[in-house]
């Protein structure tokens, strides 16, 4: 009889934590990931993240690296104070060595460039061991690509704030502003 009625319990749903500020994705990925049986509850903001954090136990997040009016990276260490065993995946478009290693310090279990199926994303909750026979890249970035990380990396230890950095970069700060909305530079 307790077989019976153990066999009968479901495994409670699990909920995640989907913040994009990229509608059409947020949409996609939240019909994906309810059709596997989760539940989703998304935000824009990192405001609206921490209220549904505040307000609701989450076992996984995915974040967005770049808000529109944030950065992820903040979001990361934001969210593990108010729930410190989430799990958290960081997505982004805008992939650098710089920002998927500060993610990791802050918390985040991996990081993984767009567009990455459903089924990826869901592995990288799981993948936190590391791939210690990964390749190497073979060819050295270009300087477009290595100027783009410097700049990230400093925008990052001056807070987002374009100012700063700009007089840290030693460039008009509109110059920065044309740089950081360029897409990065390929490897």
């Amino acid at each position: 009889m307790n077989e019976l009625c153990a066999s009968n319990k479901q495994k409670p749903i699990e909920k995640i934590l989907l913040v994009d500020d990229d509608q059409v994705f947020t949409r996609v990925m939240k019909r994906a990931l309810s059709r596997l049986g989760f539940e989703i509850h998304t935000a824009q903001t990192s405001q609206e993240a921490l209220a549904l954090a505040q307000d609701m136990l989450f076992d996984r997040a995915i974040l967005d690296l770049k808000l529109e009016f944030s950065s992820g990276l903040q979001l990361i260490a934001e969210l593990r104070a108010v729930q410190a065993d989430l799990r958290i995946v960081v997505l982004t478009g805008y992939s650098s060595v710089t920002t998927a290693v500060e993610a990791i310090k802050l918390g985040a279990v991996n990081y993984l460039c767009k567009p990455a199926p459903v089924s990826e994303i869901l592995a990288a909750f799981d993948n936190t061991q590391g791939n210690s026979s990964a390749s190497l890249m073979e060819v050295r970035p270009s300087v477009d690509r290595v100027e783009w990380e410097h700049i990230q990396r400093v925008l990052l230890e001056n807070q987002n704030n374009i100012s700063a950095t700009a007089r840290a970069l030693g460039m008009h700060r509109r110059t920065l502003q044309r740089k950081l909305q360029k897409r990065p530079a390929k490897q």
